[in-house]
């Protein structure tokens, strides 16, 4: 029988293997552009903690800028390493950093207790430097600046475009040189411009309410005392004040923590353990080795069992809110004021060669409920709000020469300033021991 040839049929045959070939070949592209994909990616990521090809760029960049940068007096070895550490910290955290000898040895100043500068504590909030507290008695406190300012030119030069860090070395220098900081504040209509002489800044961590060192009792036999921040001999001079008071007789006693930004985390326990039964939990720290996971608990043998009001506001930070977390905790204290900063990370010093150091967070702090506190800061049991005003307005009164620093209308004004959270901390303790008595 002859075939008969059918177009129609031949046509639909041809058709329906051209489907199959195209279908075969998109489903093999699509597999070796996934396989490609996979691939790239896995040695993406490998590549990512491969230490040797990572260094081999590193030292091919490091030679390529050697080799061609236009300004040749800037690409030492030295530049160029710190310079590579600098950067590398600072994408970190806004508490870590690379120092170099210099800014090493400023460190070990301000916790000895004297360094050169304005006297004001600053830290990176929403992408802004803002003041965390002025130091008592320093250039900053006496010109009015206060927490919750932010400065947003040093000499002319936004601070948008500069680090943490860079900004602390600008506002350092020799005693009796001067700096022009403009700040900003919620009252302001635009930013203030501030000239400051520096001056050799000496920190006296505790003082009582008129700035001084003689402790006298106010009424009900309340005592006072105000840690302005935690230095090598806070615990020591915080002991001396106390023995002063109770020689007098103490019954109840305010620890004024306002504006204090923190410091060493030793001294933060010790300081704690004034009030608590050997043993006692008073700050863990949780990291990611070993050495950063750990407890630390009151030594003292004896501890006070005397009432206590602790006053907090948001320039409260750092081991100032792990003795305010740590009483409150334990029911040992009641916190009045404001919510506090919450700076809560610990940030360890790594000695280097030639004088130079990291300070790196390497680890959280938590109080004995496990409270973190970091980014959340410590409520207070009573909250008594202040107006920036009327806390600048308390600073200056407090400040050796504060007032005198003003205008007569001004003077006035600060002279009759009230510290409203300071009275109710005098009112709840009153309460208190009326309760005890009873």
């Amino acid at each position: 029988m002859n075939q008969i040839y059918n177009p129609i049929v031949y046509k639909g045959h041809f058709m329906k293997k051209r489907i199959i070939y195209t279908l075969l070949l998109s489903i093999l592209g699509l597999n070796l552009l996934l396989g490609t994909q996979i691939y790239l990616g896995q040695a993406q990521a490998a590549g990512r903690e491969d230490v040797y090809a990572n260094m081999e760029v590193f030292t091919r960049v490091l030679e390529l800028v050697r080799q061609n940068y236009v300004d040749g007096g800037k690409v030492s070895y030295e530049d160029l390493v710190n310079g590579a550490l600098k950067g590398m910290i600072n994408t970190l955290d806004p508490h870590s950093e690379f120092m170099d000898a210099r800014k090493f040895d400023d460190l070990r100043k301000d916790t000895s207790g004297e360094f050169g500068g304005v006297g004001i504590v600053v830290s990176l909030r929403d992408n802004a430097i803002t003041v965390v507290a002025p130091m008592d008695d320093s250039p900053g406190a006496k010109a009015g600046i206060a927490a919750g300012d932010r400065i947003v030119k040093i000499d002319g030069q936004n601070t948008d475009k500069i680090t943490l860090n860079d900004a602390v070395s600008k506002l350092r220098g020799k005693p009796g040189s001067k700096v022009t900081i403009s700040i900003m504040r919620s009252s302001f209509q635009k930013p203030k411009d501030l000239v400051l002489e520096r001056a050799i800044i000496k920190v006296s961590t505790v003082r009582d309410l008129n700035g001084r060192g003689e402790y006298p009792l106010g009424a009900d036999k309340t005592g006072y005392v105000r840690i302005s921040s935690f230095g090598e001999n806070t615990d020591v001079d915080l002991e001396k004040a106390l023995q002063k008071l109770e020689v007098q007789g103490m019954q109840s006693l305010v620890i004024d923590l306002r504006d204090n930004p923190g410091g060493l985390l030793d001294q933060a326990v010790k300081v704690s353990e004034k009030f608590l039964p050997k043993g006692q939990l008073v700050v863990s720290t949780e990291g990611r080795t070993a050495i950063e996971r750990s407890q630390h608990k009151a030594a003292g043998n004896s501890h006070r069992r005397l009432p206590i009001a602790i006053l907090v506001n948001e320039g409260s930070a750092s081991a100032s809110e792990i003795v305010a977390g740590c009483l409150q905790d334990l029911k040992r204290a009641v916190l009045i004021g404001e919510k506090t900063f919450g700076k809560g990370s610990v940030q360890s010093i790594l000695p280097l060669k030639d004088g130079a150091a990291l300070r790196l967070t390497t680890a959280k702090y938590y109080t004995p409920s496990h409270r973190e506190i970091h980014g959340k800061g410590i409520l207070p049991d009573t909250v008594v709000p202040m107006s920036p005003e009327l806390e600048r307005d308390i600073a200056l009164k407090r400040t050796t020469g504060g007032i005198e620093s003003l205008d007569e209308n001004e003077r006035e004004r600060v002279r009759n300033a009230r510290d409203v959270q300071l009275d109710r901390a005098l009112e709840v303790l009153k309460a208190m021991g009326k309760v005890a008595a009873k």
